[in-house]
């Protein structure tokens, strides 16, 4: 080996130990996200839907200010950031979460994650309707599959389409699924001026005003929250770890890996909210469902690969 060639090799050393300490970092953010499923829904049985997420967001917003203050990096969004932050605090953080917690107390959680996490077929389709971005073969193959899974997982052999709120609760996931693959176009188009991280808090500020109002005004005041030290250890999980400290994560370690690599980490989701459900909840899971999975998650893949491809 000469001199140079170890030169670089010494240089390459660092990088690929930053690399692999990112993906060991992300491998815990994926596995917190697909926890917090089944602990949100444990946490349904005491805390009404709305509340439990106007308390996730407010708490995960606390710590974020907290972490950007000691640093710091606290500052106000600018004009220029306005339009994300309300993009996100509304569409993604109050919409899909909203949503998608009223729907898990009518729907299983293992049908809940997954249909949440339909987001990249929703992307192509929005992208085709709203910004004239006609689909290559590969994304309308990944649609075609996707859609032949939900249909699947939504069909009456598999769903009890009789059960109070059940088609509503798989309706709410998917249009929350949507209003994210809205967000993820608009991320992808918006010039950062601030980052993400900064941002972060006021989009969960922005998203626990209203969902907080609204609670108060369909569900009433908190005060009739059994608490207990259960109850609490669930609210810490799925707020301060599962929400902030996962998007510190994402922030600092997403950025040093590929999309495509970020895309298919984020596909462990699903999977593990799924297995938790089936260890922690009891949740069945029947060979239609399987079958619906599978090609949910063939679609999901294949999204993601026609985005390299189209790049």
């Amino acid at each position: 080996m000469t001199a140079s060639q170890a030169a670089a090799a010494l240089r390459a050393q660092p990088a690929q130990m930053t690399g692999f300490k990112s993906l060991l970092w992300l491998s815990l953010m994926v596995l917190l996200w697909g926890l917090s499923w089944p602990a949100t829904k444990l946490a349904l049985n005491t805390v009404p839907p709305l509340w439990l997420a106007a308390i996730r967001f407010g708490s995960a917003a606390l710590c974020l200010f907290g972490l950007l203050a000691v640093r710091g990096k606290l500052v106000l969004p600018t004009r220029v950031d306005w339009p994300i932050v309300a993009s996100i605090g509304f569409l993604q953080m109050m919409v899909f979460t909203g949503l998608g917690m009223i729907a898990m107390v009518h729907v299983d959680t293992s049908r809940a994650v997954l249909l949440a996490y339909t987001t990249p077929l929703w992307g192509v389709v929005v992208g085709w309707l709203a910004l004239r971005q006609t689909p290559t073969r590969w994304q309308l193959a990944a649609l075609l599959l996707g859609l032949a899974g939900i249909g699947l997982i939504c069909s009456p052999w598999e769903m009890d389409w009789s059960a109070p709120g059940a088609v509503m609760g798989a309706a709410f996931l998917l249009v929350g699924a949507i209003s994210w693959s809205v967000v993820i176009l608009h991320i992808k188009r918006h010039r950062w001026s601030a980052s993400p991280l900064a941002l972060a808090p006021w989009q969960m500020l922005l998203a626990t005003v209203p969902l907080a109002a609204i609670a108060y005004g369909l569900e009433g005041a908190p005060t009739e929250i059994a608490w207990d030290l259960r109850l609490v250890e669930l609210l810490v999980f799925i707020g301060p770890i599962a929400t902030s400290a996962c998007f510190v994560i994402s922030a600092e370690h997403g950025r040093r890996v590929s999309t495509f690599t970020m895309s298919n980490f984020t596909l462990g989701v699903p999977l593990i909210g799924i297995l938790a459900s089936v260890l922690f909840l009891g949740n069945q899971l029947t060979v239609l469902f399987a079958a619906g999975l599978g090609l949910v998650v063939a679609g999901m893949v294949l999204a993601a690969t026609a985005m390299v491809r189209a790049r």
